[in-house]
This record gives C-alpha cells, sequence and structure tokens, in this order.
C-alpha cells in the first residue's frame, strides 16, 4: 500500500473551517489551498499534484480555467476524485471525468433545510407582498393599506419540479401551511413522489394547477430554458414563479415579458444567468420580484453541514469507499482502477 500523502487541493474562496478541520483528523491527508485571483498557473501547478479536487460550484466565483474540464484533467494526472462544494456542479464536466476515471461527489442535501426554508420565504413573501409593503413604508407616507394587500396561501397549489432532498423539505413545510402540493420528476417514480409528500402530475398539468411553481431540478442539458417563454404562457394568471436550483433552466427574458403582462403576480428568484445579476437588469426594478443573490443555502448552519459533509466524504473516498453522493456512478469499476494504480491498495 501506498504511504504517500493523499493531497487535496481547493480554492481560497470562504468555506466553514470544518472543512480543515476534519481532513485535518485524517492520517496522510493533507489540504492545499490556491488563490482564485493571481496567477492561474501556480493554481494549475496545485491541482497538478492533487489527488482531489475539491471545486466551487458557483459557475461565476471561479475563472473558467479552473473548472474540473478536460484541458485540466490532462494537467492533473493524480487527480483521482472531483468534489463539488455545493449540490449543482456546473463548474464540472461530468463525461470528461467519467472517461478518465475520476469520480465526481457532490452534497446533494447537506443544505436542503436552508433552501426550502428560503422557498417558503418567498412564497409568504410574494403572496403578502411583504416586499412592496417594507418598500413602500421607506420612500412614502399615507398611502392605503389596501395597495399593498396580499393573499394568503392557505388552500392554494404549490407544483414542485424536482423532488429530491430539497423538494422533498419543502413538500413537507408547505403541507404545514396548508398548501396542495403536486409534483414532477422524471428521476422518481409515481409512488415514491406519493411518498415524499406530493401528488405526482405531468410538467403541463403541473404549469396549468399550480398557483405557485418552484423549481428543485438540477441543470443540465434537458433542464436548460426548460421554464421559457410557453410554459409561463400556461401557468394560471396571477401564479408566482420560484426558483432556488439554477440559473439558466428558466428564461430571464420570457419571465421579464410574462411579469410586465401582468400574467404571473410576481416571482422570487434566488439564481441568476449571471451571478450577480447587472444593477440595471430589469427584474431588479420589479417591486413584485423578491431577488437573492444564490443565498438559499448560504446560513451558517447549512454551510457548516456542506462542509463538514464534503470532507467526511472526501476522505472515504480516499480510502477506496465508495461515496453515497456520487454522481457518476457508473465510473466505479474504472475509478478503483485509478485510485489503485496512483494511491496503491
Amino acid at each position: 500500500m501506498s504511504t504517500e500523502t493523499r493531497r487535496v487541493a481547493r480554492a481560497d474562496l470562504w468555506i466553514d473551517p470544518a472543512f480543515d478541520e476534519r481532513l485535518a483528523q485524517e492520517p496522510g491527508v493533507s489540504v492545499a489551498v490556491f488563490p482564485v485571483r493571481g496567477s492561474t498557473d501556480a493554481a494549475l501547478d496545485v491541482l497538478a499534484a492533487a489527488h482531489v479536487y475539491h471545486v466551487s460550484a458557483a459557475k461565476d466565483e471561479l475563472p473558467k480555467a479552473l473548472w474540473a474540464s478536460p484541458e485540466l484533467i490532462a494537467r492533473s494526472p493524480h487527480l483521482v476524485c472531483v468534489s463539488s462544494s455545493g449540490a449543482g456542479y456546473d463548474t464540472v464536466d461530468v463525461p470528461a471525468c467519467t472517461a478518465a476515471g475520476i469520480a465526481v461527489v457532490n452534497q446533494s442535501g447537506g443544505n436542503a433545510v436552508s433552501v426550502a426554508e428560503h422557498t417558503l420565504g418567498f412564497i409568504l413573501g410574494v403572496s403578502r407582498r411583504m416586499l412592496e409593503g417594507d418598500r413602500r413604508m421607506r420612500r412614502e407616507v399615507g398611502y392605503k393599506r389596501e395597495d399593498v394587500m396580499g393573499h394568503e396561501i392557505r388552500g392554494k397549489t404549490l407544483g414542485l419540479v424536482g423532488i429530491g432532498n430539497i423538494g422533498t423539505r419543502v413538500a413537507a413545510l408547505a403541507r404545514a401551511f396548508g398548501l396542495e402540493v403536486i409534483a414532477t420528476d422524471p428521476n422518481v417514480a409515481p409512488d415514491e413522489i406519493e411518498r415524499r409528500g406530493a401528488k405526482p402530475v405531468t410538467f403541463d398539468e403541473l404549469l396549468a394547477r399550480s398557483d405557485f411553481v418552484s423549481l428543485h431540478c438540477p441543470r443540465d442539458t434537458s433542464t436548460m430554458k426548460m421554464v421559457n417563454a410557453d410554459a409561463f404562457a400556461r401557468m394560471k394568471k396571477g401564479a408566482i414563479f420560484i426558483t432556488t436550483a439554477r440559473g439558466g433552466i428558466h428564461d430571464e427574458a420570457a419571465l421579464v415579458d410574462a411579469l410586465r403582462s401582468g400574467h404571473l403576480a410576481g416571482a422570487g428568484i434566488d439564481v441568476w444567468d449571471r451571478e450577480p445579476p447587472p444593477l440595471d437588469h430589469p427584474l431588479l426594478a420589479m417591486d413584485n420580484v423578491y431577488a437573492t443573490y444564490h443565498t438559499a443555502g448560504v446560513t451558517y448552519e447549512a454551510r457548516r453541514n456542506m462542509a463538514a459533509v464534503a470532507a467526511d466524504q472526501i476522505a472515504g473516498v480516499l480510502r477506496g469507499e465508495r461515496p453515497p453522493r456520487l454522481v457518476n456512478p457508473e465510473v466505479w469499476p474504472a475509478f478503483e482502477q485509478r485510485r489503485a494504480r496512483i494511491l496503491g491498495r
């Protein structure tokens, strides 16, 4: 068995100390930190010696030269695992990793509570027009309270596009508020959707029935611009659109049109095509849009949990254990061969 130090590399972006603290307890594992701003070559030199790359999941935080791409893989001959810092993995070329025998893991479920709470905050904030009321209080006196009158959410229908870890948690919170919950998810069987707390429906039925449409699906080739102008047109008049998933799944220009026309009553948007969005983005000028900057999963509790989960998973992978959040399970036989060749048995 190889006695070589197992090297984990990460950028100097903020991460909860639990990550480094946990890996410091693992015999034979070291963590190297490279600067995001500065010499890209210096960062690539660190990655060239790494066995695990813990990569930021936020696509606009990391220069593309530091994404887990075929080019970076070619320059990192010792790499056995790429670990995304979040549930998403926009910065990882999964097919390229799979072809090279590199395992890709994410932290799915680690921030589910925080994202679900943020989703309910959007639903309440937009339907009760809390943000509009707050803004008017700060700029004028004497308007009627009825000018910012909203709606109760009890008895309304919430449609979840995706019912994984986060969607399941959202369903539980929504039912506590008296919402009917329906869901569509091509990766979950209808009886399992019911077990997770929602009635299974088609995407078309979900759009037609929902008072709130909330996205909780991954961003991939099958979901890009899935919620487009046609989808917004098929939503109920006066419905509210919510997303805490990933930018690019919904068409931002089409959403602007649906809100301006009055077809949709409002929106809660946490994820954007470009993060952060430019200050002159038309959605930011709308009082019926509750806008946040990809912060649904950014709480002290979620960040600590994600860091601890990631470190535990990395430690297990380096020991040759099959990780619980393996994005590319088909890689496993090739991974075991690559790991044995690089790190020994």
